[in-house]
């Protein structure tokens, strides 16, 4: 974490590592984020948030938005957990030992499970539980308890992904501003 920058959050170490924030990172007040985690540059971690990098490591990507009551964890006897660049993260997600790629959409109450991989571009519907080992192909809506396949990404659903990355960006800058003084 950069001594020049003003990052709020509860920002704890772990066996003697602290997380590494980039400082254009917004990480709400009430945000705890503990030992081995990375976050990069844009990326917002809102209200309520726990990311726990302590049995093993956790890595966000850029501009990548982890919304508000998300739970972050990894397995001690597995992987981390790792987020790539532009991924949205609904409210009240929980994400445990796995890995998203790139500009996919993780909904609202979803849960993603060890061992499981969110391909590029993919999108898990909100309340979805997708199960241990699963793969979430590219261009591929997956919902329901457990997941599966619905349909295929539509133009509608990229347009929105778009949007919406740039609306938590835009979002993340302006609480930084308003909370930071920046």
């Amino acid at each position: 974490m950069n001594s020049k920058t003003t990052i709020q959050g509860n920002i704890l170490p772990y066996r003697g590592i602290l997380p590494s924030i980039h400082p254009s990172v917004f990480v709400a007040q009430n945000a705890t984020i503990i030992g081995d985690t990375t976050i990069a540059e844009d990326a917002s971690i809102w209200y309520g948030c726990v990311l726990r990098g302590d049995v093993n490591d956790i890595r966000i990507g850029k501009r990548t938005n982890i919304q508000d009551m998300t739970m972050i964890h990894c397995a001690e006897l597995g992987q981390g957990t790792y987020l790539g660049d532009d991924i949205t993260v609904g409210h009240s997600a929980v994400l445990h030992a796995c890995t998203v790629e790139d500009n996919a959409l993780i909904g609202i109450q979803a849960c993603v499970m060890d061992d499981c991989i969110i391909e590029n571009g993919a999108i898990v519907a909100a309340g979805a539980l997708v199960t241990p080992g699963k793969i979430v192909k590219a261009g591929e809506v997956w919902a329901g308890s457990p997941a599966k396949k619905i349909r295929d990404v539509s133009e509608k659903d990229l347009s929105f992904l778009a949007i919406n990355r740039e609306r938590y960006v835009r979002l993340a800058h302006e609480y930084r501003a308003e909370q930071y003084g920046e």
